[in-house]
């Protein structure tokens, strides 16, 4: 059951979490309803909208896309229950991590044989003023 809108945005921000500035930026893209207008043309928000925008920081805060929170926002507004779409963004963001922790291991290998090499030159290899930087230039192959 939908409550009549009468937070104003400063309100909505120091109830959620969220500045000011970001609610707005959630509106323009669709993932709060559109505020109500008061007479003087003041947003006006609901009581379901802080609820709203705790669930989307904290999803924000799991690395979620804005696009993923379309897709969870509209099954509920829909009177779908979003939750299995959850469960499948965090697989699938679990994953996302995995690999990206496995690349930066990688290139964690990479700066550490870099140093290595860096470390066995002469200083006047080092301190050469006609190239970029060798290391560097070599690993581009």
């Amino acid at each position: 059951m939908e409550t009549t809108p009468t937070l104003k945005i400063g309100q909505l921000a120091q109830a959620s979490g969220v500045p000011a500035k970001t609610i707005r930026f959630y509106e323009e893209a669709h993932l709060l309803p559109p505020a109500a207008r008061a007479e003087n043309g003041y947003r006006l928000y609901a009581a379901e909208d802080v609820e709203r925008l705790r669930f989307i920081r904290s999803a924000r805060g799991l690395d979620f896309s804005l696009d993923d929170l379309r897709e969870v926002l509209a099954l509920r507004d829909h009177g779908e229950p979003p939750c299995r779409a959850v469960v499948n963004l965090l697989q699938e963001k679990s994953a996302e991590i995995e690999a990206r922790i496995e690349q930066l291991r990688r290139l964690q290998q990479e700066l550490a044989q870099l140093q290595a090499q860096a470390a066995q030159l002469p200083d006047d290899d080092i301190d050469m003023k006609h190239c970029v930087c060798h290391l560097i230039r070599s690993r581009a192959g």
